[in-house]
């Protein structure tokens, strides 16, 4: 069986976009396209099936992605990424589940097969990517951890749900009772995430290096086929959150 059967991505989109103007980042226009969309073509080559976690502009959402869930957080407020990680946990029909932040629209090709090997290899309930950064100031590059890039063991659901329910919203707190395997990536760009309107204009322009880029693969491909009772569920199926929030759901 290939690795990518045994993984369902999540593209967390549930954000407030705070440092944005409170603009829903992963439908803000790039390349001709949108950020989400781009997260897309880059994502779903390399799993199972996908879903994207959102808490506004839902219809939207399931307009660019078409037959795949759009989930919103199990817990009101916006309580952040584990949230998200939360409810993608909660539906995921495989073993494995892979993270990516909607905003990072340069995501590498090889992130669920490199994530995957160190995560078998090391026996590990999560992999995570790491970079080095070389910052302003900084004599060398330092250790950057993304913890939003992230391939997870369902199995840990029940240790996520009991850190949320004692109020505790940190992530990488949580990563810290799991068994980690972290995976160095050499391009620290490929991680580029969007915080303002400043760094999506920045993100924008090709490097400079890239005389004749390659074409960009094609947007929004065409979605791995989804077990019936998966697909079935659409904005209107899914307008009680604690109905849907139980269906597929892990017991401890």
């Amino acid at each position: 069986m290939s690795f990518q059967n045994q993984i369902t991505g999540l593209i967390l989109a549930g954000g407030r976009g705070s440092r944005m103007g409170s603009v829903d980042k992963g439908l803000q226009p790039f390349r001709t396209s949108t950020l989400v969309e781009h997260v897309i073509a880059r994502l779903a080559p390399q799993v199972a099936s996908y879903a994207i976690n959102a808490n506004r502009n839902l219809t939207r959402y399931q307009e660019l992605a078409g037959n795949v869930p759009v989930l919103p957080d199990y817990i009101d407020g916006y309580a952040g990424p584990l949230a998200g990680l939360q409810i993608g946990l909660q539906f995921c029909p495989t073993e494995l589940l892979l993270t990516v932040p909607c905003d990072s629209p340069l995501l590498p090709a090889d992130l669920a097969a490199r994530l995957h090997a160190a995560l078998s290899e090391q026996n590990a309930d999560v992999a995570l990517a790491v970079t080095m950064q070389t910052r302003a100031g900084a004599a060398a590059p330092q250790r950057q951890l993304h913890p939003v890039f992230a391939l997870l063991r369902t199995s840990v659901l029940p240790q996520l749900e009991a850190y949320l329910a004692s109020g505790e919203r940190r992530m990488e707190s949580w990563f810290k009772s799991l068994r980690v395997a972290e995976v160095l990536f050499e391009d620290d760009a490929a991680f580029s995430n969007v915080n303002t309107l400043d760094e999506l204009q920045v993100l924008e322009q090709p490097p400079a290096s890239a005389a004749a880029p390659s074409a960009a693969p094609p947007l929004l491909p065409p979605s791995p086929a989804l077990p019936a009772t998966q697909a079935a569920v659409q904005p209107a199926a899914r307008a009680s959150m604690t109905a849907r929030c139980m269906w597929n759901r892990r017991s401890a």
